[in-house]
């Protein structure tokens, strides 16, 4: 019977990596049509008695503007074009500030935000992050980055109901993801670390000194280029 046991869990073991590679395989080229964030907020809403708002248009990277891409970069992971998906850096020093009763702040990356997105759940939890991890390597070693910057931009919750750049773009400012500004895609790359709570128009004072700070680090980056790796 251990031993049948043992089998067991070895052969679910092994056919759940199986699964999951071939997932993220299918995702290096298929659109994203949903993601586990979308369900819960939809549910959430029907919950509370609201109209369901669920706008989410998929496009692809080059039919959002750079200054998005720069500006997401910036504002939320600026070592993404040289890291493997962990910013080893950004981890510790989050580790310190926690210790030392600062704000609670993560240390995760644009890839760990994507592989979080896509195929798991936001609450926190060790076997969250630890799936989080897993899946932030084999998105790292099977997508480019800029396929990850493509589904983390399709994906990403940018205001209440609106999911990804395109739908954000029109949701806030009422044009294409192509042709947002530079001051545009900073307002909405300031409001990502809560998109339910601020606004990325109108500005609140907070969000407009965020989305000042952010238009500083995209004039001392530089222009974006994924070639580029250290």
């Amino acid at each position: 019977m251990i031993k049948k046991l043992f089998r067991f869990i070895l052969k679910t073991f092994v056919w759940l990596i199986v699964i999951s590679v071939l997932w993220v395989v299918a995702y290096k080229w298929l659109p994203v049509p949903v993601t586990p964030l979308m369900v819960i907020r939809a549910v959430e809403q029907n919950q509370e008695g609201k109209n369901l708002v669920w706008k989410h248009d998929w496009v692809p990277l080059d039919n959002i503007s750079k200054n998005l891409q720069l500006a997401v970069i910036c504002s939320e992971d600026q070592n993404f074009l040289n890291h493997n998906g962990f910013d080893m850096k950004a981890i510790e020093k989050a580790y310190q500030d926690n210790l030392k009763g600062k704000r609670l702040k993560g240390g995760s990356t644009i890839s760990q935000q994507t592989a979080k997105n896509v195929f798991l759940w936001p609450q926190r939890s060790w076997t969250r992050k630890t799936l989080e991890a897993y899946f932030t390597f084999l998105i790292e070693l099977i997508w480019t980055k800029e396929r990850i910057m493509e589904v983390y931009l399709n994906s990403i919750e940018m205001g209440p109901g609106v999911y990804g750049a395109e739908a954000a773009s029109r949701y806030w400012f009422g044009k294409s993801a192509a042709r947002l500004t530079r001051h545009e895609a900073a307002a909405i790359a300031a409001v990502l670390p809560s998109p339910l709570r601020y606004k990325a128009k109108p500005a609140s004072t907070y969000i407009e000194n965020r989305k000042q700070w952010i238009l500083r680090q995209m004039n001392y980056f530089g222009p974006l280029n994924y070639e580029v790796k250290e």
